[in-house]
């Protein structure tokens, strides 16, 4: 209760309360002119105002929350920053496999080069082969006719000798000194053949070994450009490709490489098989020259023989004849000393029959008997038989020449290979 003399004082008793009188006039509504709608508005107001206080909230919520987010991923960051020095060995494995590509690389450029400048080489000297392939195809296909024409006229003189000499033997008896070395002319001959032939298949062994080696290069050149291919390839893939392609690649790249290695054996071995059949035809077409050569040092010996035959001197031929006798049929007169063949017909007309043609092989006079002895030819189709006065028998086939001594029952034998 509150005095009218103020705080602190003594209470005193209020008077009673009196009557309230109200205006009447003051409660009738005042006409202000005021929209009722403004109450409408406002309350709108102060929900759009309640709703952006809301996303004000829920904005500074977010903002704490990137805040929040961006110092952890600063903080991953200075980490990450730190753990940059330490490179893992995955990278480092990888970086020294495309290092030593690289390298490998190099290398195979390197040698492609130097095989390129070796093929140049070897693709002049392939042509200098060739060329004397062909020379030497020319000289045997020239020396294979002149074997032939020559054996076709010695088969024509043979033939008309024959007509001439047939039925018909002579025997002379002279004495000449001259003596036929026929041992020095065959070893003459038979070294300057060997000489040719072994000449001639040194030249094919080389020239099969440079085939073979023309022939391999081409197919180690091949596989080194597929295989700098594959390297490149690989190279590219593994630069390009992340991590967890490499163990494929890596392995689909060794897969590769041994293919490629049983395919170079594959070849190795074709390879191999073409060389063991060059040899073989190499050794073949050796024997064929030596064949031909055979028959064409036994053509020349045959020509030495009848050219040395035919070379005597037809005064002391007939200065030295004494006797002329018929003594049978195929028979023919030979004087063992000088080595010379002779024949006279039966009418002593005068005339030489030429013996050249006549196929048997060479034997020395002093196999057979001394100087100044008359001997007897025998002839049939492939054996002459030849005896002297002192019963001395040489007999000469196809293949060899036996000498036989009836007296002391021996036999020597000359095979002429």
């Amino acid at each position: 209760m509150v005095s009218r003399e103020g705080w602190g004082s003594s209470p005193v008793k209020c008077p009673p309360i009196t009557a309230v009188k109200v205006n009447e006039s003051l409660l009738a509504p005042l006409n202000l002119e005021i929209d009722p709608n403004n109450q409408a508005i406002r309350i709108l107001e102060k929900e759009e105002i309640k709703t952006l206080n809301n996303r004000f909230a829920s904005f500074i919520d977010k903002v704490r929350f990137l805040e929040q987010q961006n110092k952890m991923l600063e903080t991953k960051w200075s980490l990450l920053q730190e753990q940059t020095s330490h490179r893992s060995s995955i990278d480092i494995m990888f970086e020294t496999y495309i290092a030593n590509l690289h390298r490998q690389l190099d290398g195979l450029g390197n040698e492609k080069v130097r095989l390129e400048s070796g093929l140049q080489d070897m693709t002049s000297l392939v042509e200098d082969f060739k060329s004397n392939k062909v020379e030497l195809e020319c000289k045997l296909d020239s020396l294979t006719d002149e074997i032939n024409f020559l054996w076709q006229i010695y088969e024509a003189e043979l033939r008309e000798l024959q007509t001439q000499i047939k039925d018909t033997s002579v025997v002379v008896e002279m004495d000449n000194s001259r003596n036929l070395d026929m041992d020095t002319i065959v070893a003459e001959v038979c070294a300057q053949y060997d000489m040719i032939a072994n000449r001639k298949r040194a030249e094919a062994e080389s020239w099969y070994k440079q085939k073979t080696l023309n022939f391999l290069y081409e197919e180690m050149q091949l596989t080194v450009s597929k295989h700098g291919d594959d390297l490149k390839n690989t190279k590219m893939e593994l630069v390009k490709g992340q991590h967890p392609n490499h163990e494929a690649q890596l392995k689909e790249a060794e897969e590769r490489g041994e293919l490629a290695v049983k395919v170079a054996k594959l070849h190795l071995q074709e390879l191999e098989a073409a060389l063991l059949r060059a040899k073989h035809d190499m050794a073949h077409q050796v024997r064929e020259y030596q064949s031909l050569m055979n028959i064409k040092l036994a053509l020349d010996i045959e020509i030495a023989t009848y050219r040395k035959l035919l070379e005597g001197d037809e005064s002391r031929l007939y200065g030295s004849f004494r006797t002329l006798s018929i003594i049978k049929p195929h028979s023919l007169n030979y004087d063992l000393e000088s080595s010379h063949l002779t024949s006279v017909s039966s009418q002593s007309s005068g005339k030489d029959v030429q013996k050249t043609g006549l196929k048997q092989k060479a034997v020395t006079a002093k196999d057979v008997s001394s100087s100044s002895s008359t001997a007897i030819i025998t002839k049939n189709s492939k054996t002459t038989i030849i005896t002297n006065e002192t019963g001395k028998k040489l007999v000469a086939t196809e293949g060899s020449v036996q000498v036989m001594d009836k007296s002391a029952d021996k036999q020597e034998e000359d095979v002429f290979e």
